[in-house]
């Protein structure tokens, strides 16, 4: 495969569909690192609440190497951080990412409590942080965060009726000004990069994505993928109503790999759930635990279902090469000529390790001391990732499919 080295540089390193896109990156923290000439580089993020800001920081570490994305496919917290890095140009997407989160990190209503005093607290010893990170949850359920959601005054009753709009807890209203204020929905639907976005369609109990490649879309989209229930109302789009598409399958990355024309792609796959974890042996572990399970979405074993079907993709082409030609025209040749593929597939899994301090609130915990920490966890593991030789070739196996994982290969 031929390469060609280009130095950095942030405002023209994007990845556009087609060409050569083998570029020299040097990243902070690392040597440099040669990126093949995959058609698709797509950025593949999981729902978790306020643990998104670990996304953001992959995504830096991305900017960092001069990795751009031509492929966005998001759902919930993974969708919103999508409309910013699609919504924005790329020399701007940190700093939108950043006022983003340093948004809705603050409290709906009141002022914010005073930066040096929130660190006191959250870099005090253990017992401290875990008291005060459990009080910011609190402080979400009631109050709301700013520009995202807000409680809902007064509260829903059990069976009251009313229309599918109101029947939450809380009120998004603010999280489509909020949109609005950081993303360029033109820039959006241009087509520069593929969007897509996952949401569940509460009528019908069907999975559904949002492409730009066939709609246009708008914010509303973007809340439709977020809108978890009985927290977030369903959001209404083209007379239909849609829930939080994690509630079917948080993990993306499927849209992405059986994206038709196939194509060679290095996936970077962002979970924020992780599927191993300790045995909990009290209340509120388990069910910090059960979110961990229900929200992982089985991811690796996803990928290794998708690996093993596209092994057998690439023997199969492999196999046609060595039929004859005067065979080729057979209907049985013909067939497998359209289930063949030698595509190319390098997934880059990265998930969130939870720290010691954080509960079963760890989704809703949006404090901005916390919102850093997320985001520095996210900034050093896509570090450590692309230091590593050969994590980024054209995959030379017989399923012409890898993955690798800085957690779980380092061990």
């Amino acid at each position: 495969m031929a390469q060609r080295k280009v130095k950095h540089a942030r405002a023209d390193a994007s990845v556009s569909g087609g060409g050569e896109r083998a570029r020299e990156q040097e990243t902070h923290e690392g040597p440099r690192v040669v990126v093949p000439d995959y058609e698709v580089v797509a950025l593949v993020l999981q729902g978790g609440g306020a643990l998104g800001a670990y996304q953001a920081g992959v995504y830096q570490g991305l900017d960092e190497a001069g990795i751009l994305p031509n492929r966005f496919c998001g759902i919930s917290i993974g969708a919103l951080n999508t409309a910013i890095l699609a919504g924005n140009a790329p020399e701007h997407r940190i700093d939108r990412l950043r006022e983003f989160w340093e948004l809705i990190c603050q409290p709906a209503y009141g002022p914010p409590m005073p930066p040096f005093v929130e660190r006191a607290l959250f870099n005090s010893n253990d017992t401290m942080r875990k008291a005060f990170t459990a009080m910011q949850a609190v402080g979400a359920l009631v109050d709301g965060q700013k520009g995202f959601f807000v409680p809902r005054f007064p509260p829903p009753m059990p069976a009251g009726s009313g229309s599918p709009e109101t029947a939450s807890y809380y009120d998004t209203t603010p999280l489509k000004a909020t949109l609005e204020r950081f993303c360029d929905f033109d820039r959006i639907n241009s087509g520069e990069a593929r969007v897509s976005i996952g949401a569940v369609n509460v009528g019908t109990g069907n999975f559904a994505y949002f492409d730009n490649a066939h709609i246009k879309l708008r914010p509303e989209h973007f809340m439709a993928s977020g809108a978890l229930p009985p927290g977030f109302a369903a959001v209404e789009i083209d007379g239909e109503f849609y829930w939080d598409g994690g509630l079917m399958s948080n993990t993306p990355l499927r849209e992405v790999i059986q994206t038709t024309p196939r194509q060679d792609t290095l996936a970077f796959q962002v979970d924020l759930w992780s599927a191993r974890g300790p045995v909990p042996d009290n209340i509120t572990d388990v069910q910090g635990r059960m979110k961990d399970i229900q929200y992982s979405s089985r991811t690796r074993l996803v990928t290794d279902m998708m690996q093993h079907t596209q092994r057998f993709r690439h023997v199969l082409r492999e196999v046609l090469t060595r039929v004859s030609p005067e065979h080729r025209d057979d209907p049985w040749c013909k067939l497998a000529e359209e289930l063949s593929c030698s595509k190319r597939y390098d997934v880059i899994h990265l998930v969130y390790r939870d720290k010691e301090y954080e509960g079963n609130y760890k989704d809703y915990q949006f404090g901005l001391s916390t919102m850093r920490d997320h985001w520095e966890s996210g900034l050093q593991d896509i570090r450590a990732s692309l230091a590593q030789p050969g994590w980024l070739e054209m995959p030379d196996n017989d399923a012409g499919f890898v993955t690798h994982d800085i957690h779980r290969d380092m061990r």
